[in-house]
């Protein structure tokens, strides 16, 4: 039996390896490509929903002879939702599983963004609008915990940037979409929201398809559940299972797995964070409160997500939600204005890529800090673009860099927070994050009447740099275990 004393590099005590070990110790299978899919299928449907508005903001804003105030406000209320929604979700998926949550997120913002297809007034809408955001903001730190928590450790970050990079593959659909539905009728928009009914389809895959999270099932005392998951992993990989007799005496009991067979695969994995205590939770362990999250070994890593992610949020929102709207205003057909949203948002494919093969390279913190750097330096350059050729420019350049740090961003916040309060902490970093992108919709039409487009991407620029200042305080986690216990 291979026993984590024998491991190279460990500095774990001597014993069986745990589950989570066993995990850490796989590499990259077609179990993981599996669940990455089919998290990241529901990461571009949630994308999508979010894109197609920046397109149906235009049309509505037309069509209902919109104020500068009914569209800010219709802009931002799915955001409110989302604060809201990532607060519960990550709330929820601590306490119900990952799984459960983040097929019950699919089903409520599909529904509401179908039947957002029917509104017929501008109070319907909103009210619809706010449901979505419930949805969208439950799934995305449900699901980044999800796939963080079943990726080996020397690749996990680049495993979250991929599932992150669904994103772009959400929006370039909203953006195609935008491009040949939205303006071809007057009902055209509707048309686009009748498509956000898929989510509520795939809901029905995630639910019977995705595994749960081991450590989840751990924690709840359903280690039964959590060897069946980590055995379909470790087949997949060809590695031999253990023994039922040793699971019985010690992992069924103990909450650790036995050792791997000699089929395993070598390679040290690093010890967890330092800071944070060690060990697996038992089964049965209490409910952790949110106060936890500013306990003195998480509370600068609490504080400096929460930062990153309101920079992040209030530029990220603030500019791709009306960049369609931005250049109408500044003189360009909607046709037109579309399809330089749809080139600027194929950009954000290869910055995603770029970041997830630095981010085990550079790290987290030296990914994240540059590519908001990048983003700022962008964000000054599309508020002082004169031509078509500058516009364009600029705005590839802000997709890649705003979107790689999105993806670092990602990566690095699940796996700052232990087992117990890892979907709580990454949902409240969320849910911050989301005042900014509430604000953001709110305040960028105003802001564009009194100081024009360059004065606007100079206000992003400098939420830029609040991010910036929030990553460089982070630890790096390159490479470490998940911690399992606060």
């Amino acid at each position: 039996m291979t026993t984590a004393s024998s491991r190279p590099g460990s500095t774990t005590s001597p014993g069986p390896l745990t589950r989570s070990e066993r995990l850490d110790r796989l590499p990259f299978t077609r179990a993981h490509l599996r669940l990455l899919v089919g998290s990241g299928v529901g990461w571009a449907l949630d994308a999508m929903d979010v894109g197609i508005m920046s397109f149906v903001l235009v049309a509505i804003g037309e069509q209902w002879s919109l104020s500068t105030g009914e569209r800010s406000l219709l802009g931002s209320v799915g955001f409110a939702g989302m604060a809201v929604g990532a607060a519960l979700g990550g709330l929820l998926a601590d306490r119900v599983g990952r799984r459960q949550v983040f097929a019950l997120t699919l089903l409520v913002y599909g529904l509401a963004t179908g039947a957002s297809a029917l509104a017929g007034g501008l109070a319907v809408l909103i009210a619809l609008r706010f449901v979505v955001g419930l949805g969208l903001g439950a799934e995305l730190p449900v699901a980044s915990t999800l796939v963080s928590e079943y990726a080996p450790a020397r690749i996990r970050g680049r495993v979250v940037v991929i599932l992150e990079s669904f994103w772009a593959v959400g929006w370039i659909a909203a953006a195609v979409v935008g491009l040949l539905l939205v303006p071809s009728s007057d009902a055209g928009w509707r048309w686009a929201f009748a498509i956000g009914l898929v989510p509520a389809a795939y809901a029905l895959y995630v639910r019977s398809r995705l595994p749960e999270s081991v450590r989840f099932l751990e924690r709840s005392g359903r280690h039964a559940e959590a060897e069946s998951a980590v055995r379909v992993f470790e087949a997949s990989a060809g590695i031999a299972a253990p023994s039922s007799d040793d699971v019985a005496a010690s992992d069924l009991t103990a909450g650790a797995a036995p050792g791997r067979t000699a089929g395993a695969v070598p390679g040290p994995v690093a010890s967890v964070a330092p800071g944070l205590a060690t060990g697996a939770a038992p089964a049965g362990a209490g409910r952790v409160p949110v106060r936890a999250l500013f306990a003195a070994a998480l509370r600068r890593r609490t504080v400096a997500l929460w930062l990153t992610w309101f920079g992040v949020n209030f530029a990220y929102y603030g500019a791709f939600t009306w960049i369609p709207t931005l250049l109408v205003a500044d003189g360009f057909s909607m046709v037109r204005s579309f399809g330089y949203t749809l080139v600027i948002t194929l950009a954000q494919l290869p910055g995603y890529a770029v970041a997830a093969w630095l981010i085990e390279v550079w790290g987290r913190r030296a990914v994240l800090v540059s590519f908001l750097a990048g983003s700022a330096v962008a964000a000054l350059g599309f508020g002082l673009a004169g031509s078509v050729p500058q516009i364009l420019v600029a705005g590839i350049a802000l997709s890649f860099f705003n979107l790689g740090a999105w993806g670092a961003l990602y990566a690095v916040t699940p796996e700052s927070y232990p087992t117990p309060v890892r979907a709580t902490g990454a949902g409240s970093a969320t849910a911050f994050g989301r005042i900014a992108s509430i604000l953001a919709p709110l305040v960028t039409l105003p802001l564009h009447d009194r100081i024009g487009t360059g004065g606007v991407f100079a206000v992003f620029a400098a939420a830029f740099v609040l991010a910036m200042g929030g990553a460089s305080l982070l630890t790096e986690l390159k490479g470490t275990r998940l911690d399992e216990s606060v």
